[in-house]
């Protein structure tokens, strides 16, 4: 079963048309990336079936709810944790947990305790008092992601999850999101295509709004002729920049 379905998907910012007709599908409880250059549509898209962007033309299914006649509905399924690490920096780790959970309807009581499980599940516990500026970079990428998934969303979004980490919190952030891997559906993008690859069941490259290539790496190298992933991503996103 399909967890995600793109239509047709299309945006356009004025004369620029940011994503061009984008159709693609994603099983559920996989994890999936999507790949690009800067520039490419990949935070267009994800904006658009957050519910966050209204597209200009096609469709989208979220757990088969439309992303353009039921945005509202959409936004309870999905959670997303941005480029940009979305804490309150001057609340403690707990804090932040806790006013998640109730943003999302639970009381007081089931905030707490919600709170309690993802310090344990994200190795964070230790932390809890502390506010959220003093965290490492890698801390914080936790952090953001535990709060994304404290609502329990059949949806979740990570958005250049490991961008600027060092390798071994980059490494951290792998364990965490490959034990994501048959319990919900994730969309993945990175420029780290190594971790597409260690990652991923299904990726989609986009270039300037299209979509160049799907598959899984093995697949897309095959499709590019080429001899390593690498290579088969510089294949199809130059492609479509030579034209």
């Amino acid at each position: 079963m399909n967890s995600i379905e793109l239509k047709e998907l299309s945006k356009q910012f004025g004369s620029r048309t940011a994503v061009d007709k984008l159709t693609l599908s994603v099983e559920q409880g996989t994890v999936f990336g999507l790949l690009g250059q800067n520039g490419a549509g990949k935070t267009t898209t994800i904006k658009m079936l957050c519910g966050l962007l209204s597209p200009c033309g096609g469709d989208a299914l979220i757990e088969g709810i439309s992303v353009t006649s039921k945005p509202q509905e959409v936004k309870k399924l999905v959670a997303v944790s941005p480029q940009e690490t979305a804490v309150a920096k001057n609340l403690t780790v707990f804090e932040n947990l806790e006013f998640v959970a109730e943003i999302y309807g639970a009381n007081k009581s089931t905030a707490k305790e919600k709170a309690q499980e993802m310090l344990l599940r994200f190795g964070l516990a230790d932390r809890a008092k502390d506010k959220a500026k003093s965290l490492s970079g890698g801390m914080a990428r936790k952090l953001s992601i535990a709060m994304a998934l404290i609502s329990k969303p059949k949806v979740l979004f990570l958005d250049e999850p490991t961008l600027g980490l060092d390798v071994r919190a980059r490494r951290e952030l792998w364990n965490v999101i490959g034990e994501l891997n048959g319990k919900m559906t994730v969309v993945l993008t990175t420029h780290y295509l190594e971790e597409a690859q260690a990652l991923c069941n299904k990726i989609a490259i986009m270039s300037c709004g299209l979509l160049r290539a799907l598959g899984t790496a093995e697949e897309i190298i095959k499709q590019s002729n080429t001899d390593n992933f690498e290579d088969a991503f510089l294949f199809f996103t130059e492609k479509e920049e030579e034209k």
